[in-house]
C-alpha cells in the first residue's frame, strides 16, 4: 500500500499493521526532512529520496532506529525545474553520497512530465537503473501504468484508478 502523507500514515497504519500481518507500506509522496524520523519508523519503502539533505536525515534515523526501509531515488527525468528529483547526470554521484552515508538505494522512481509521452522517461529510468545496478523501478500511475509495466516497472502507483480522484476539499 502507498501513502502520500506521513501524517495520514501515522493515523491509520500502526493499527492496521497489528490487524493485517505482512502488510507493506510505501511512502510515495514528497517527504519533508523534518518527517524523516516518522518515515523510517512507519514505512517499509520510501520512493521519494530526492536530495542530499533528506539522505542525511534518513541516514541519521536509520542509524538511530536500526531500521532501514527500501529506498528509491526520485529522478527528475524531464529536467523540470518545478519538480523534485535528482537529474539523470547527477545520479551516480548522488548514489555514491548515499552509500557514503550508509544508505543503499534499491531502486529509482520517476514521474514523467504530464504533457509528454511517458515511455521515453520510463526507458531512461530503466537504463539508469541498469547502469547503476538497481533492480527496482517505481514508475507509472493510473493513466500510464500499463506502459510502465511494459518498460519494466516493479512498482506502480494506481490509487485513483482504484479509489477515484482524491478529494482535497
Amino acid at each position: 500500500f502507498g501513502e502520500n502523507y506521513v501524517q495520514e500514515a501515522q493515523g491509520k497504519w500502526p493499527g492496521w499493521r497489528d490487524r493485517f500481518e505482512g502488510v507493506s507500506v510505501h511512502m510515495i509522496g514528497p517527504l519533508q526532512s523534518n518527517k524523516a524520523k516518522a518515515a523510517v519508523q512507519l514505512f517499509d519503502a520510501i520512493h521519494t529520496l530526492d536530495r542530499a539533505s533528506l539522505a542525511r536525515k534518513l541516514a541519521t534515523q536509520v542509524q538511530q532506529q536500526g531500521r532501514s526501509p527500501q529506498l528509491f531515488v526520485q529522478v527528475n527525468t524531464g529536467d523540470e525545474p518545478q519538480k523534485a528529483g535528482i537529474l539523470a547526470d547527477e545520479l551516480p554521484g548522488f548514489l555514491s553520497q548515499c552509500r557514503d552515508l550508509g544508505l543503499n538505494a534499491h531502486g529509482l522512481m520517476c514521474i514523467p512530465p504530464e504533457d509528454q509521452d511517458p515511455v521515453p522517461h520510463f526507458r531512461l529510468l530503466r537504463g539508469l537503473a541498469e547502469r547503476n545496478g538497481l533492480a527496482l523501478l517505481s514508475m507509472g500511475m493510473s493513466a500510464d501504468f500499463e506502459a510502465a509495466i511494459a518498460e519494466g516497472a516493479t512498482h506502480v502507483r494506481i490509487g485513483s484508478a482504484i479509489f477515484g480522484a482524491r478529494d482535497y476539499g
